[in-house]
This record gives structure tokens, sequence and C-alpha cells, in this order.
């Protein structure tokens, strides 16, 4: 093999050898060998026969070879000369390493890892074939018939051979190489099947030669790599780019359904229905709202991690639709929460409006059933004509009667007007059953008026009638005089003990027990007078059975009986306690609610609070350079993990708040904090130590992508700092401007000086909003050092594809890029139009320049 090899280069300078060990011993052919194969020329022979002369011209060979960095181990000149074989080979293997091997490097390895590699991925869309070493791996032929086909597809057919004939494919392979790529044979077929395990230096020496051969097809694979990185960094880049507009798509649409919903305020006419829109509300907020928070903090994490990847890869920034721009989506959300500001406290107004709505509803029935009770009857009465015919005892009893009535007629005035000033209040809050309670209302005054009316008629009839009354009976009448108000005193308690009332704290409810309490303080004289208007009635009783009185009829004053005012009397005595029962009910419910209030405000004075210090030492963390990236974002991620765990405080105060609401407690007097505040600070929070995060990422990537030390990193951190005096985590134009000449940037303050700021400035602020961000500052001191690549490189690179041409074919394509790329590159290039375009040309030049400049690729 060594002799083959050697004789490979030897036939360029018209010799040969035969035995490697006697050939080599005068130096000359040796010093011959190491001319051809490095360009070189090296020192003069001598010519004598003496083995000082032999001597001395292999040690001119040796002295050359150790100059171009090999070490020579146990190998003498005289060991050469002598024709020692193990040191000859030994001197051989050496060249071979240094001079055909060593130069070889693939992904940054080199020797014989590299040409390992090297056959690895030529070979390794073969089947049968499996190179892992340099020794067996060779034995059935198949890795060098594949290596030929790869580069020759049309010296060899692969298809036909067999992986269980290693002499046929061997003989194959060595003969193609031979007579078609002028490498000579240096390998012997049977020696390589015979053996269990073929010489690797051999095989080395052989597969090289190989490699050689197939140089310029390394060019172009190397060409092929360069192109395959750049156009997955664009694939890449573009996928980025879909998912940004998607996700933005999506938040906003969902926020252009759902500010229509927030913003409606039409109420419903139930307190069930306007539950229910409360109901949505909480779970808006509690299952649909936090989720799009998440979406729209990864979406500006996305957006600035795509931006970072553009400009460490040299590509231009990314501009997203027209109304899909982080500042579009946050213009979006704006609007959504400023739709979403009352809606609660609105839904809660009109829960507590239909509350007193339905309170004062029933009020108006209860009052108005009482009254028409009260007037049934009462038009037919006052139409009668009894006077006409009547005695005048009866007449006169007439004329008391309807006096009694007068005195019951103004006693219900008040009455009627409560039921209009209800009526009244109803419409004023936009009852939605105001026409039915107009109706009523209006029904019950027309009446009042009839029934005024034909009172004064009757009046008017009686009284010109009067002077024939001579006789009245005073018991009677005092019985009827002192019946009817009382009557009507019993009949408003019976009312009042059965009103229905509403409270909100405890100071109201004390008030209606207070109230209770006073009532019940008069019921003792009520039962005096009780006792009083039922003696006149004995009084009457024992003058009838003293006197034999013949009474037709009963008290022609009144229809109130004593067994009437004994029953109400008896009702409102069983009502009292009924009362007392309501009152203490109520009174525990408000009790209990106070505990709910105070639960509620001890938890939200502890959460609150909490939030705000988790949110400055976040933004302390953001600024401080104590540790490493690395450690800043460990740090950053424990308090990620501590805010996330504490989220069950969060959602027990919102089941506290749920309680609060389901109660209709309106307000709170132990804390300062509401729900809504403890909301927006958790949102908040979770969103600042995620961007906080994506930025100490973002500075990793980009140190690491720049090559910045950690020193300078912490040197970049120091200068921003100490100019950002307001600790905003901005620098205004003038603050940016002095950082930089406090880190040796040289702006001088003439016109030059100031056409070169607002050059840096169109870098590192392009939305022109006046600040400029830690990121964007390091992204510029370190974008002048970067090593990325570039436009022309990558035409370069398309060049040798197209074997110097320029335009490239699909074939081409095809042959030398992986099946994805091939077709990426196919589908975006335009046709080429230049004077030496064939069929199917395609412009890889204006393509290369569009990976790195504005267009739609």
């Amino acid at each position: 093999t060594f002799t083959a090899w050697c004789n490979s280069h030897l036939r360029k300078a018209g010799t040969q050898i035969e035995n490697i060990e006697e050939d080599f011993r005068d130096g000359l052919k040796l010093m011959l060998l190491l001319e051809v194969i490095s360009g070189e020329r090296l020192a003069k022979p001598e010519r004598g026969k003496m083995r000082v002369h032999k001597i001395s011209n292999v040690n001119k060979a040796l002295d050359f070879i150790a100059s171009k960095g090999v070490k020579l181990v146990s190998i003498g000149a005289e060991e050469i000369v002598d024709g020692n074989v193990k040191m000859t080979l030994g001197m051989i293997w050496t060249i071979i390493l240094r001079f055909a091997i060593q130069d070889i490097s693939v992904e940054e390895t080199s020797a014989k890892e590299g040409l390992l590699l090297w056959c690895q991925r030529k070979t390794a869309p073969y089947k049968n074939v499996n190179i892992q070493n340099f020794h067996i791996s060779w034995k059935d032929g198949l890795g060098f018939c594949a290596l030929i086909h790869r580069h020759r597809p049309e010296l060899i057919d692969y298809g036909k051979l067999r992986k269980d004939d290693p002499l046929t494919n061997l003989n194959t392979a060595f003969d193609v190489a031979e007579k078609y790529l002028d490498i000579p044979k240096m390998l012997d077929a049977e020696d390589i099947v015979g053996t269990a395990r073929p010489d690797e230096k051999a095989i080395m020496t052989y597969v090289s030669s190989f490699y050689h051969a197939f140089s310029g097809a390394q060019k172009a694979e190397t060409a092929a790599n360069r192109i395959c990185k750049v156009l997955a960094v664009n694939q890449e880049n573009e996928q980025l780019m879909e998912d940004y507009e998607k996700l933005a798509s999506d938040l906003l649409e969902w926020i252009r359904r759902t500010i229509p919903w927030l913003e409606n305020r039409v109420p419903e006419n139930t307190m069930q229905a306007m539950q229910q829109k409360l109901e949505d509300f909480r779970d808006y907020r509690r299952l649909h709202k936090p989720p799009k928070v998440q979406e729209k903090c990864q979406l500006e994490i996305n957006f600035n991690t795509l931006q970072t990847k553009l400009r460490l890869s040299n590509r231009p920034a990314f501009m997203p639709s027209e109304g899909k721009m982080v500042s579009d989506i946050n213009n979006a959300w704006g609007g959504l929460e400023q739709a979403e500001k009352g809606y609660e406290e609105w839904l809660l107004n009109e829960i507590r409006r239909l509350e007193r709505l339905d309170h004062l509803a029933e009020k108006f029935r209860q009052k108005a059933s009482i009254h028409e009770s009260w007037t049934d009857g009462k038009e037919a009465m006052l139409q009668q004509k009894d006077y006409e015919t009547a005695t005048l005892s009866e007449i006169k009893a007439l004329l008391k009667k309807h006096e009694a009535f007068e005195s019951d007629l103004a006693a219900h005035q008040d009455r009627v007007e409560q039921i209009a000033a209800i009526a009244q209040e109803l419409n004023e809050l936009d009852y939605y059953d105001s026409p039915s309670v107009n109706a009523r209302c209006q029904k019950i005054c027309d009446q009042w008026d009839n029934l005024g009316a034909l009172t004064q008629k009757r009046r008017e009839a009686l009284e010109r009638t009067e002077k024939l009354l001579e006789t009245i009976d005073q018991l009677y009448l005092e019985y009827a005089k002192r019946a009817a108000p009382f009557n009507n005193w019993m009949e408003g308690a019976m009312e009042d003990l059965q009103d229905t009332f509403i409270v909100h704290t405890i100071e109201e409810i004390q008030g209606l027990t207070t109230a209770h309490e006073q009532f019940k303080a008069t019921l003792p004289d009520a039962d005096k007078e009780r006792q009083a208007i039922l003696g006149i009635h004995n009084e009457v009783s024992k003058i009838v059975q003293t006197y034999h009185v013949n009474m037709a009829g009963t008290n022609p004053y009144t229809t109130i009986t004593p067994q009437e005012i004994n029953g109400k009397w008896e009702h409102v005595r069983q009502l009292v306690p009924r009362r007392d029962q309501a009152l203490m009910e109520e009174h525990a419910r408000q009790q209990q609610n106070e505990r709910l209030r105070k639960q509620f405000g001890a938890q939200a004075n502890v959460i609150g609070p909490w939030i705000q210090t988790k949110m400055e030492e976040i933004g302390r963390i953001s600024i401080e350079m104590h540790g490493t990236l690395e450690d800043q974002l460990n740090h950053l991620r424990q308090y990620e993990k501590s805010i996330v765990n504490y989220k069950p405080k969060i959602d027990q105060l919102e089941g506290d708040h749920q309680l609060i609401q389901e109660a209709l407690i309106f307000d709170n007097k132990h804390t300062n904090y509401t729900m809504e505040h403890i909301r927006v600070g958790w949102e908040q929070l979770l969103t600042t130590i995620a961007r906080t995060i994506n930025e100490v990422e973002n500075q990793i990537l980009t140190r690491d992508a720049k090559g910045i030390s950690q020193e300078q990193m912490n040197e970049f951190r120091a200068s921003f700092n100490h100019f950002d005096r307001d600790h905003s985590g901005t620098l205004g134009p003038e603050e940016f401007k002095a950082c930089l000449i406090s880190l040796g940037y040289d702006i001088g303050n003439d016109a030059q000086g100031e056409a070169e700021f607002a050059r840096i400035m169109s870098i590192v602020d392009p939305n022109r909003l006046g600040v400029v961000t830690f990121q964007a500052f390091i992204d510029f001191m370190s974008r002048e050092t970067a090593d990325t690549d570039t436009a022309d490189q990558v035409m370069a690179s398309f060049k040798i594809l197209a074997g110097d041409k320029n335009y490239i074919t699909v074939d081409e394509l095809r042959r030398e890029l992986p099946p994805d790329q091939a077709e990426y590159c196919i589908a975006r290039m335009a046709p080429y139009t230049g004077r030496d375009a064939v069929p199917g040309a395609l412009d890889y030049m204006s393509f290369s320049t569009a990976l790195y400049g504005e267009s739609d690729l």
C-alpha cells in the first residue's frame, strides 16, 4: 500500500520505486517524493555514493518533515540508510499522515476523525453501508463502491452489487478507481477478505486518496452546508413569524368579540337574569381572561425572541402585518380593559336596583290589596238611597254612620298617598312592569276621587235632612269613633309587622330592632284603648238589657264588631314574636356578612402588599449585577416558582369575594383593596416576571452569540444603570449619549457627531419611541464584532454549487442540498435572465441578497 501510494506521486516526477527500504536508502527519491507532495524545493542533495552522503540526504528529508511540525520519534537517518524496514515504514506513515490526512477537516475535526466523518456522510444514503472504522467496515467493498458512486454515479451500477460478494465489490472499486480516478491499486482484495481485521493504516492511506480525488466535490459540500445553515435560519424565522401572526390574529379576534359583550350595559328585568350576567362575568375573569393574559405575554416574548434571532443572524427586523404590532395588541388590550372597567360595578348596582324594585313592587301590591279590600263595596254603599224612606232616628243614624265613614276615609288617605309614592318611585327606577303598576295605581286614585265625590254628595243629602234627626245613640257613636281609628291602627300595625325589609349593615338592622322595641312598648296603652272600646259596647248591652230596648240590627255607625277588634288584636299579638324572629335572623345574617368582610379584608391586606413587594423585588433584580446572567435567571425563575405557588391564595380570595357578592355585600370598611385591584396586580406580576425572564434569556442569547464576556456584560450593565437615574429600565437620548461616551465611544458635538448619533439612535430605537432599552444597548455594543454569515458569503457558496456559473439549475439544487431546503430554494428563486441563461436557470444572486434584506421570502 505504501509503495503504491509513493509511486502515485513519484510518477509525476518520472520515476518509480520497487522496494521502499532499498530505494529510499540513499535519500534521493525520498527528497524527490517530499518535493512532489509538498510543492516545495528541498536543499540540494549529495550525489556521492558514500554512506556519509546518503545520511546527509536522509537528514535533509527528515529536517524538512520536522519543519512541517511533525515529531519524529526514534527515527534516525542511519536506520533508513541501513534499510531498517520498521523505521522506513514508520517514516512513510508519518509522511502520509502529515501530507495526505492531517489537512482533512470536517466540522472542526481533523485527521482520522475528519476522514471518518467524511466517509460516513458520503455513504449515509447507501443501504448495507455502515462506516464505523478503518478496518472491518470496508471488508465487503460496498464502502469503496459507495464513495465512487456518490461522486461519479456513472462509473458503478451500485444497485447490482451484493453484500455477500465482497471480492467482486472490492475489485470493481479498485479497478474503477485506477482506471477513471487515477488512484493506484494500493490494496489487494484477497488480502482484505481473508484477514479478520484489515490493516487500518493501509485503508486510511487508500481512502485519503479518494478524499483528495474528490476535493472539488468537498468544496461543493462545504458550500452546500453553508447554504443549508442560512436557509435553516430563514425557515425557522419564517415559522416564528407565521406563529406570531396567527397568535396575534387569534388574540385580536378574541378581544374584538369580547369588547361588545363588556360594553353591553342593557339591564335585565329580573334578579335571576342579572345574577346570571354576574356569574358569566366571574367565569370570564376566572376562566376565560387569564389564558388570554398569558397568550398576550407569550406573544410579546415571542416577538422579542424573534427580533433577537433576526439581529443575531444579520436579518432585517420583523414587521408584523398592519394592525398586528405589539403596540396594536397593547392598544386593543387597553380597549378591552377600558370596556371591562366598571362592568362589574354596573352589574352589582343593577342587582341592587332590582332588589330595591322587587321590594317596592311587593310593598305596592300589599298596600294596594289592603286598600282595594277596604274600598270593595264602598261606592255602592255611598250611592244607596236608604235615607229617602228612613225614619228620623234612622236618618240621624245614617248621618253619624257617614261621619264615621269620612273619618275612616281620611285615615286611608295616607295609604293612598303611599301607594302613589311607591308607584312614582318604581317609575323613576325604570321598573320593568311599570305599566301594570301605573294602571293599578291609576285605578285606585280614580276610585279614591270618586269615593270623595260620592262621600261629599251623600253628606249633602244627609245634611238636608239633619234637622229631622233628634236623638242619637251616643254610646254607639262613641264606640264607632274610637273603634275606627283603633281598628285602622291595628291594620297599620299588622301591615308594619308583616312588612318586608332589606338592610345591608348591622346598624340598619339594629335600627329596625329598636323601632320594633319602641312599638312593643306602646302595646300596653293600646290594650287599655281596646278595653275602653269594648267597655263602651258592654255599656250599650247593659242599657239594652236594663231598659229592654228593642234594637233592630247592629251598631248603625260602624261595621266593626268587638269580635273583629279582639280577632285583630290577637293577630297583632301573634305577629309580634314572628317579627322578633325575622329581625333576629336578619341580625345573624348581617353578623355573618361582617365576618365575610373581615375575612376578605384580612387576606386582601396581606396579598396586596405581597404583590407590590414582589414587583419591587423583580425590578431590583432586573437592574442589579449580582452574579452572572445565569444567576439572575435562576433567581428570577425561583421568584416565578414562588409566585406560581402563591396562586392558591389568590383563588381562595376569589372564593371569599364570590361569597361576599352572593351575600349582596357592597362595601367593606376593613380593607382598601378590592378584588379588581388584586386581579390587576396579580396579572401585572405574572406578566412582569415573564418579561423579565425573557429579557435575561435574550441577554444570554446575545452574549453567547456575540462572544461577550461576563465582565463586558457587567460593564455594560453598570454603565447603563449609572445613567438610568430614574430606574425605569430605559435611557433617554441624552442619557444614552453620555453612556456611550463613558464607554469610550467618540461622539463629537459637531454636525458630524450629531449625524453619527442620529444613525446610532435609528438602530437602537427603530420605532422612534425616544428611549433605549438595555437589550437594544447591548445589541449595539456587540454588533460590530458579530461573526455572522453575509449575503456575499451565501452567494459565493451558491456559485461553487453551480460550477462557477452565474445561475444554478433545479437538478443541481436537488443534488447538493437536502430535499426540504432544495425545494425551499426552488420555490423562491426567480428565473435567471442573463445572456448566458439556459432553460430552467435560476437566479441565486437575487435570492442571496433577498435573504438579508426586506422581501417576501
